[in-house]
């Protein structure tokens, strides 16, 4: 932030007693540092003038998302009421439409395409891994070892979304995939993928350049992002035939709804669950 050091430092002790994620609390510094450096001063300094003017810029200039400048107001009204002590009634009065979008999906064939046009093993299982068991992106690269329970059958995922746990069944050729990524890059670390120095887990920025390359080279929507895996994850199992509450559970939401959200393509038969991931993520 500008000129704030130490109001940054106050600001993140505050998310920290409020039980603030690490991605939340970087949301939220990212945000008033955007105001600071819109208005050209220290955050303390602006009046409802000034954050008006910042919101009208994201809306009607920037164009930003109503989901992002949404969390950029609870970002600034963290920063006011917590750090500072200070009400802004102008935030109030902020409120961006909600669009309900429907996520980007790929067939399965289209998966198939674009993980093969990634030439290194070592990140195409991550990307096959991600979408054979419907992770986050953040999820994948800090998968440790002992996570995979490969006797049941099953992944652990560790802190996910919301600080939520959950198990998800691991495809049996994704645990083919898994034994041979270990074979080769033996000795083991506590994370399944690493980093190239071999000292941190994989970087996001990393996996996401490499599979923007690949969409790029194999034809596919080439709006498709890593995040789009987990969003063809749960479009394909629905129209296979998975129940929505399983697969709520399998992708760690806390509503249904979100996850009725990809209904929009078939209304689903009844099946047998697992039979029918590992018949969808045989051939990877």
């Amino acid at each position: 932030m500008t000129a704030m050091h130490p109001l940054r430092e106050r600001m993140i002790e505050d998310m920290q007693l409020a039980g603030l994620r690490p991605n939340t609390q970087e949301s939220y510094a990212g945000a008033v540092r955007l105001l600071a450096r819109h208005c050209g001063r220290s955050p303390e300094r602006l009046g409802e003038e000034d954050v008006r003017a910042f919101f009208l810029h994201e809306i009607n200039v920037r164009k930003l998302a109503p989901s992002t400048v949404r969390t950029h107001i609870y970002g600034v009204r963290f920063f006011y009421e917590r750090t500072l002590g200070r009400e802004l009634p102008i935030l109030d009065l902020v409120r961006p439409a909600k669009r309900r979008k429907l996520p980007l999906a790929l067939a399965h064939d289209e998966v198939k395409r674009a993980l093969w046009s990634v030439r290194k093993a070592h990140f195409r299982t991550a990307l096959a891994t991600i979408y054979s068991c419907g992770l986050r992106l953040g999820e994948v690269c800090t998968l440790q070892v002992g996570h995979v329970q490969s006797a049941l059958g099953q992944l652990r995922v560790a802190d996910g979304k919301g600080g939520i746990d959950r198990l998800v069944p691991l495809p049996g050729r994704t645990l083919e995939l898994l034994r041979e990524h270990y074979r080769l890059t033996w000795p083991p670390l506590p994370w399944v993928f690493a980093d190239k120095a071999r000292t941190d887990h994989l970087v996001r920025a990393t996996l996401q350049r490499v599979f923007k390359a690949a969409v790029r080279e194999s034809g596919v929507n080439p709006a498709a992002s890593v995040h789009t895996l987990r969003h063809s994850y749960a479009t394909n199992l629905v129209v296979a035939g998975i129940p929505l509450p399983v697969l709520q559970k399998w992708l760690g939401h806390r509503s249904l709804q979100t996850t009725a959200v990809y209904t929009h393509l078939a209304d689903p038969p009844p099946c047998n669950c697992l039979a029918l991931v590992n018949e969808l993520l045989a051939d990877l």
